[in-house]
């Protein structure tokens, strides 16, 4: 379904969406194979497909989109990004998800790998993507008149490539008027980021969803390599100071994770958001254990047999 048909003025509750990465080991195939079997009974609107630094996992993502597009009743939205990426790579993978019948992409400029010169430069920004994929749109190959729904990310923290957080609104602004249809933000702790982020969204003008992301914390470890990624995330003193108190405890650290996450998910659900996006890490148990706290329904269980194939 496009995103504009899921997030219309007129929806009245929010939308549900999950993030997965590809796996890349038999054990992680395991792991996200059951992950599917409990989360797709929730009837999500859509999850979400990550794109490896500089496009590392192009082929992976590629392979667990289309599965999860014709072995699944999910509605998967393939992460792009540009960085190392030249015009007729991305016009082949636009092809494939368009003959796929793939509605919506998340655009996003992305990260070069390690230890790795960027050798091509054909979008040197997030936008030039946008702006791409709308081209792409006009030419008509998608079978849906619109083309693809587009997405892009928010930082309701700050881009951290952009220390002015006014030119970085002129930023996000540019990538709205390119031809955005929403954006899903970055991770973060402290949920006056995000109202705070949305207002300034609309000082600057822009209008469209801004659907929150959200990470349960399961682990020391795990908090640590995702503040590292999302390039520093911020952890409000008293969550910080909960945690380092039972951080020998991996129960407890859950727990306390988990009863944070299942509080910004009641705060953002009272101040009507349109949606929340759940950064799961391939695990099913702290979402599905945050959605009942919150008294989410879910659907009749849905019977998945076929196992998600990886490369090893």
């Amino acid at each position: 379904m496009h995103i504009r048909d899921l997030l219309t003025p007129t929806r009245t509750t929010p939308t549900i969406s999950f993030e997965f990465f590809p796996p890349n080991t038999t054990e992680a195939s395991d792991r996200l194979t059951d992950t599917l079997q409990q989360l797709t009974p929730l009837a999500p609107d859509f999850v979400s497909v990550t794109y490896g630094a500089g496009g590392t996992t192009r082929h992976a993502t590629q392979q667990l989109v289309t599965h999860l597009k014709t072995q699944t009743p999910l509605s998967p939205i393939p992460h792009l990004t540009c960085v190392n990426q030249q015009s007729h790579d991305i016009d082949a993978i636009l092809e494939n998800y368009a003959t796929q019948g793939i509605s919506n992409l998340l655009a996003l400029r992305g990260d070069a790998p390690r230890h790795t010169t960027i050798t091509c430069n054909d979008f040197p920004f997030g936008i030039d993507l946008v702006r791409h994929i709308q081209k792409f749109n006009q030419r008509q190959f998608h079978p849906d008149p619109r083309g693809f729904g587009i997405g892009v990310a928010g930082f309701p923290e700050g881009h951290p490539a952009t220390p002015n957080r006014l030119l970085e609104m002129d930023h996000l602004k540019a990538k709205v008027d390119a031809g955005a249809d929403y954006i899903c933000t970055q991770l973060f702790f402290d949920n006056r980021e995000y109202h705070d982020f949305r207002e300034r969204c609309h000082l600057a003008g822009i209008h469209i969803p801004i659907i929150p992301g959200i990470l349960p914390i399961t682990s020391m470890a795990n908090l640590r390599r995702m503040a590292e990624l999302s390039g520093g995330t911020r952890i409000p003193a008293r969550l910080l100071k909960a945690l380092h108190r039972v951080q020998d405890d991996p129960a407890a650290v859950q727990q306390i994770g988990l009863h944070h996450a299942t509080e910004q998910t009641f705060d953002l659900l009272h101040h009507n958001v349109p949606g929340i996006h759940f950064y799961t890490l391939n695990q099913s148990q702290p979402v599905l254990e945050i959605l009942s706290r919150v008294g989410w329904k879910s659907t009749t269980h849905t019977n998945l047999n076929r196992s998600y194939p990886t490369n090893h």
